[in-house]
C-alpha cells in the first residue's frame, strides 16, 4: 500500500497489484481523493480507524525484498544514487542479483537497510496504527550481502525482537524467487509463515494423488513434520489453499493449465505448477456433473482449510467462487478480471458456496477455539494441544487406518475441549463412494454421531448441531460417503 511505480509492467498495462515500491514510508498517493500533501496519510489513518471500530485489524502486505529502481537498465530514483553496492545484492561481476524477479535484490542485512526496514515498520506501526504486516517474499532478508543463506539472520532476529513491534503480528512468505524455501526455517520465534506445504499438498491429496496420505495429516496437525511441535504454538502454521498469486479457487478445479495471454507477456508469466483439475472439461462448461464435483472441491478446500490446525487464510471471493477465468498471475488486471463480483450471489452455486463457508466459520469456532485460546495465551505449544485433542485415525473400519501410498482417505477423531465435544472428520479423495463404519464415541458406548456436515449435500441442509433435522446415528452404523467429499459428525461427552 505504500508509494510505488503504477507502471512497472507490460505496455499498455497497468502495475494493479503494488509491487515495486518507490518509498516505505508513504501511502499510495494516487489511492487517495484528498490531494493535498498531507492527504493520503490522513485518509489512511481514518480508513485504520474505521476498520478497528468495526472490529477488524490491518495487516500490510510489505515489500523489502525489491525497489522499482530494477537492474542496470531500470531508473534511478533512490537507492542506486545513494550507495548502490550498499542498498543492493550485487554478484562478482558488480551486477545486479535477482532473487526476486523484479530486476533487483534488496540488501536486507546490511547495516543501513535494517535500520531502513526497523523504522518503516515502526512508522507504519505507531503512526498508522497498522496490526501486523506480511512480509512478501521473507527469505530475501536471510541473505547476506553476496546472496548466500543466513540461519539466522540479524534482520529477520531484530525484527522479531524488537519492543516497539511486540504487539504486532509478523507473517513470513518463506521463499523467494530464486529458490530459496525456507519454511520452518525463519529465524525468530514470534513469526507465523505461508505454508506453502499446506497448499500443495492438501491440493494434490484432495485431487487424487497418490503418495500423500501421511503429508496430508501431517498439514491438517499444523504441520510438525516442518515445525519443532515442542517450541512452536498451534498458530504457526498459515493455512491457504489460494491466494493473491496463483488460481483462485474456482479456477483451481477448473483449469488445468494456466490462461495468462492477457497479460502481455505470451503466458511466460505465472506458475505452471498449480496442482489443479478439471474433472472432465477444461474451462467453465453446462455439464451439471462435472460443475457439482468442481462445486464439492470448492467445499473440501474451503472446510479443511478452516478446520485445520493453525491460522487460515481465504482468498477475496473463493467463498462466491469468483473466477479469474484461469489467469493465475492478474498482477496487471485492473478490471473485472481481479474485482470482486458483488452479483455473484445470483448464481445458485455462488450463494451455495457462501451458504457453506459460513457454516464452515462457525464449526471452527466450535471446535477448534481451544487451539485459537491457547495461542492468544501464549501457553500452549503444539505438542501438548495435540495430545489434548486425543486424536485418532480411522479408515473405511474404525481404528483401520490405511496409510499406504494408495490411500485416498482417512478418518480423524479429535476432542475439543472447549466445546465438550468429540468430533469426527471422514475425508474421501477418492473417485469412487466409500462405506464406512463409524467408529465408537470416546465420550460412551451409547453415545450417537451427529452429522452436521457433508459437502456432497446442499449448504441450506447443514443443521444446527442437534437441531431437529441433525442426522443422528450410532456406532457401528454403515455409511456412504460420496467420492471427493468430506462430512464431520460430533458426539457431546456427555
Amino acid at each position: 500500500v505504500y508509494q510505488f511505480d503504477d507502471q512497472d509492467a507490460k505496455p499498455g498495462h497497468p502495475n494493479y497489484w503494488g509491487y515495486s515500491p518507490v518509498s516505505f514510508f508513504a501511502p499510495h498517493e494516487q489511492y487517495s481523493s484528498d490531494k493535498s500533501l498531507y492527504g493520503p496519510l490522513n485518509e489512511f489513518r481514518d480508513m485504520v480507524r474505521a476498520l478497528h471500530r468495526n472490529n477488524i485489524e490491518v495487516i500490510l502486505d510489505v515489500v523489502y525484498n525489491h525497489t522499482s529502481e530494477g537492474d542496470a537498465h531500470g531508473p534511478c530514483y533512490c537507492f542506486k544514487g545513494f550507495d548502490t553496492d550498499g542498498y543492493y545484492i550485487l554478484d562478482d561481476k558488480h551486477r545486479f542479483t535477482n532473487y526476486t524477479g523484479c530486476g533487483n535484490t534488496f540488501n536486507g542485512n546490511s547495516p543501513v537497510v535494517r535500520a531502513l526496514i526497523l523504522d518503516s515498520l515502526t512508522f507504519w506501526k505507531d503512526k498508522m496504527h497498522v496490526d501486523g504486516f506480511r512480509f512478501d517474499l521473507a527469505a530475501i532478508l536471510s541473505r547476506d550481502q553476496n546472496g548466500t543463506p543466513l540461519v539466522h539472520s540479524p534482520t529477520l532476529l531484530d525484527i522479531d525482537t524488537n519492543h516497539h513491534l511486540a504487539d504486532t503480528k509478523l507473517i513470513a512468505e518463506p521463499w523467494d524467487a530464486g529458490g530459496l524455501y525456507a519454511l520452518g526455517k525463519i529465524a525468530g520465534s514470534r513469526w507465523r509463515e505461508w505454508n506453502g506445504r499446506f497448499r500443495d499438498d492438501v491440493r494434490c491429496f484432495m485431487r487424487g494423488d497418490c503418495g500423500l496420505v501421511n503429508n496430508f495429516v501431517n498439514r491438517l496437525l499444523g504441520s510438525p513434520d516442518i515445525y519443532n511441535e515442542h517450541k512452536v504454538d498451534s498458530q504457526k502454521s498459515l493455512n491457504f489453499i489460494t491466494c493473491h498469486d496463483g488460481f483462485t479457487l474456482w479456477d483451481l478445479v477448473t483449469y488445468t493449465q494456466k490462461r495468462n495471454e492477457a497479460n502481455g507477456e505470451n503466458s511466460m508469466d505465472g506458475s505452471n505448477s498449480n496442482c489443479s483439475a478439471n474433472y472432465g472439461v477444461e474451462g467453465e462448461t453446462a455439464d451439471d456433473e462435472i460443475n457439482a464435483i468442481r462445486l464439492r472441491q470448492c467445499k473440501n478446500f474451503m472446510f479443511l482449510t478452516l478446520m485445520s490446525f493453525g491460522v487460515p487464510m481465504i482468498l477475496m471471493g473463493d467463498e462466491v467462487l469468483r473466477t479469474q477465468k484461469g489467469n493465475n498471475n492478474a498482477y496487471c488486471q485492473d478490471n473485472e478480471l481481479s474485482y470482486f463480483n458483488w452479483d455473484a450471489l445470483k448464481d445458485p452455486r455462488c450463494k451455495e458456496m457462501l451458504t457453506f463457508t459460513k457454516a464452515a466459520v462457525r464449526m471452527r469456532r466450535m471446535s477448534l477455539a481451544g487451539q485459537s485460546r491457547y495461542a492468544s495465551h501464549g501457553t500452549q505449544m503444539l505438542n501438548r494441544v495435540l495430545r489434548s485433542s486425543s486424536l485418532q485415525w480411522h479408515g473405511v473400519k474404525p481404528f483401520q487406518p490405511d496409510w499406504s501410498s494408495q490411500s485416498h482417505s482417512v478418518g480423524m477423531l479429535m476432542y475439543s475441549q472447549p466445546s465438550g465435544y468429540y468430533i469426527y472428520f471422514f475425508i474421501n479423495a477418492w473417485w469412487n463412494d466409500l462405506v464406512i463404519e463409524l467408529p465408537p464415541s470416546p465420550a460412551g458406548v451409547k453415545n450417537s454421531w451427529f452429522r452436521i456436515v457433508d459437502t456432497q449435500s446442499p449448504a441450506q441442509e447443514i443443521p444446527s448441531v442437534f437441531s431437529a433435522n441433525c442426522q443422528r446415528s450410532n456406532p457401528g452404523d454403515i455409511i456412504r460417503v460420496k467420492a471427493r467429499s468430506v462430512i464431520m459428525f460430533i458426539s457431546p461427552n456427555c
